[in-house]
């Protein structure tokens, strides 16, 4: 997992000339007693000692790299030679046996910081006048008039219910006069609204320090609310006519196949909306770069298909979203049927029911033909068991919007769009597994059922068969207490390339990843374990096939290797250890047995597991977890990963957390 590398730059508008800002120096580190309190004993292999000639470098940040770091940051690289010093902007920075580096230093306020490093041997020396790009935005100094251009939101093209409200921001001088003057005349004011400062998403998940947290508030921002009225050019239609082409649709618009205002088209201004800053005599004015329709009240239904292009080669799911770019929260299968409400961009939003919204890709969406909107009826329920798994059929008038949660010991699936009308539920033979099921309407066109099993859930699928709704829930395997491995399938996977984290001395994660499975795969298969790797090359591999083939081949766990990196502005000399992502909550107590293993084994700090939106960590069929054992920028970490020794002790701890996680399950089935 490599650091964060996200860009949100600024281009402001001034009234008046802009400031200098003091150069940077670096700041230092917590105290050797600090260190010493808050370390662990060392136990990883020790850095070789390298000699050879000075070869001063900087792994990270890239020259070109723009970071999101508030006042400090850290960098990485080698000098070439264990018998090196070297110090930027004259503070000395540790060098490693193997002459490998990490620092933290501090940014000025400027958008770059220009750091001078000088290494030297006693027989050489070398300098680098090194840069270091910030892309989060400050305020200009003094009291001149400003206007950040890019703060401005929404942007782009969307397309808006009439009745809804939608919320205008921007960032300008405090005490300014916010307005937007629409092509009609009509002004819509922008008051102020007081907010602190943003912490970075890296900073919230990563840092340790709850005082980075504490930020000013900040008299900038100002919003407005608009409702029912166009604004600047039309963007054409919401979703493609049926069996229309894009260049048809956008023909049909005036615009470009790109969706957009072609190149070569020139618009007055008068069609676009004027944001106007006004303070004393001082006034800035900039075209609101966003195209506005209205939409009417007529629905618009959608069909769900990642493939439109007909490639065969995507897993038949698209996933969605509480808001734009956020984080996965349902995945809708191939052929899911909705109401498309509004659209922001690429982000077209679903109407799953009266009370719920969900955003999905534009792209992995098809018009569907007008139909009535009656909700979707789920009928009557059928169980069918079987030697591995049980299948739960239930009948619905049409493909709707569906979610899927878990608990310890129940299965509960949310059909949305619908109303129940189950007469029957008819389980068949006795079976071990299902005790029970349910159903309710907890909420208008909302409908539950709820599993209830006899023991924890080990996995699920969830799939359309025609018009049912197919749940199927899998049989926990019956494990040897005291060879809890025998006979199990394990499913490997040795994380990146593509991407990945790189260390000081340019080792990279999919190779130190690869070396860790390659070590673990004969201590599996010694306790009787059969292991699938999901790669043994050095050859990029995508994620979603990674995950296909642990699912096809039934593997009872999933084990995603992998190694960390901070984001940008996390001080890694406070904020490193082992830590274990998993994202179903029946692959808790599999990632506590593994974190513990992993911190005894390495001895290095614990940061402990936590609940991560991974692919590799999504899937439902089997417990799965992915393991950040050690950092790839720290030079002693990135050395032992290099080193036999330290792959070997990954993989043995690994090793150590499935055996714990199989015979507590075994226990608990007694």
């Amino acid at each position: 997992m490599g650091p964060a590398r996200h860009s949100a730059l600024a281009a402001v508008l001034l009234a008046g000339c802009a400031s200098s800002h003091p150069p940077a120096s670096p700041v230092p580190t917590a105290s050797a007693a600090e260190a010493a309190r808050s370390a662990p004993a060392p136990a990883l292999p020790a850095p070789p000692r390298i000699r050879g000639p000075l070869a001063l470098r900087v792994a990270y940040p890239a020259p070109s790299a723009r970071i999101e770091a508030r006042d400090s940051t850290f960098l990485y690289g080698s000098v070439g030679t264990g018998d090196a010093t070297l110090t930027i902007d004259g503070a000395p920075v540790r060098v490693w046996p193997n002459g490998a580096w990490i620092a933290w230093v501090a940014l000025p306020r400027d958008s770059v910081a220009r750091l001078h490093l000088v290494a030297r041997t006693e027989t050489d020396s070398a300098t680098l006048e090194y840069p270091v790009r910030r892309a989060l935005w400050e305020s200009p100094p003094g009291p001149q008039l400003w206007l950040d251009t890019l703060s401005l939101s929404p942007r782009g093209r969307v397309w808006w219910p009439r009745g809804e409200y939608l919320t205008l921001s921007a960032h300008a001088s405090e005490g300014a006069d916010l307005r937007l003057r629409l092509a009609d005349g009509t002004l819509v004011r922008l008051v102020p609204a007081a907010e602190p400062e943003p912490v970075p998403e890296a900073v919230r998940a990563f840092e340790r320090d709850t005082a980075k947290l504490a930020t000013p508030i900040r008299h900038d921002r100002y919003v407005g609310l608009l409702r029912g009225r166009r604004l600047g050019p039309d963007p054409g239609p919401m979703l493609p006519f049926l069996g229309a082409s894009v260049a048809e649709v956008a023909s049909s618009a005036g615009l470009c196949a790109t969706g957009i205002l072609c190149p070569g088209d020139i618009l007055p201004d008068s069609a676009w909306a004027t944001l106007e800053a006004i303070r004393g005599r001082d006034t800035l004015r900039v075209r609101w770069p966003l195209q506005l329709a209205v939409l009417d009240s007529t629905p618009r239904l959608v069909r769900i298909d990642d493939d439109t292009a007909g490639t065969g080669t995507t897993d038949g799911i698209t996933p969605g979203r509480a808001l734009p770019s956020g984080t996965y929260h349902w995945f809708f299968p191939r052929g899911t049927r909705a109401r498309a409400t509004g659209r922001m961009n690429g982000d077209l939003r679903l109407a799953l029911s009266p009370q719920s919204d969900a955003w999905v890709a534009s792209a992995e969406t098809v018009p569907f033909p007008f139909e009535p909107m009656a909700p979707a009826v789920v009928g009557s329920v059928l169980v069918h068991p079987d030697s591995d798994r049980v299948r739960i059929r239930v009948p619905v008038s049409r493909r709707a919007p569906f979610e899927v949660t878990e608990t310890e010991r129940a299965i509960m699936l949310r059909i949305y769009d619908a109303v129940g009308d189950v007469n029957w539920i008819r389980y068949g033979a006795a079976d071990t597994l299902v005790q029970a099921i349910a159903w309710s309407q907890p909420a208008t066109r909302e409908v539950t059922l709820t599993v209830t099993l006899a023991r924890p859930v080990w996995g699920y699928r969830v799939r359309w068969d025609r018009d049912d709704l197919l749940l199927e829930i899998r049989r926990p395997p019956v494990i040897d207490r005291d060879h809890p491995l025998q006979g199990r399938l394990i499913a490997v996977d040795p994380g990146h390339p593509p991407a990945g984290a790189t260390g000081p001395t340019g080792l990279r994660e999919a190779e130190a990843n690869l070396a860790i499975a390659e070590a673990l795969k004969p201590l599996l298969e010694a306790d009787g374990a059969r292991v699938l790797l999901t790669r043994t090359t050095d050859v990029p591999l995508d994620l979603w096939p990674r995950v296909d083939l642990a699912e096809r081949a039934d593997a009872d766990i999933l084990v995603s290797i992998h190694n960390n990196a901070l984001p940008d502005g996390v001080n890694p000399f406070t904020n490193s250890g082992s830590s274990v992502y998993y994202n179903q909550p029946r692959s808790i107590p599999l990632a506590r047995a593994v974190q513990d293993a992993l911190v005894r084994r390495l001895g290095v700090r614990d940061l402990g597991i936590g609940r991560g939106d991974l692919a590799l960590v999504r899937p439902t069929w089997m417990p799965s977890v992915l393991t950040e054992g050690l950092f790839m920028i720290l030079p002693e970490q990135e050395a032992a990963l290099r080193s036999p020794e330290g792959s070997q002790r990954y993989a043995e701890a690994v090793r150590e957390g499935l055996r714990r996680f199989l015979r507590e399950r075994a226990e608990g089935s007694r």
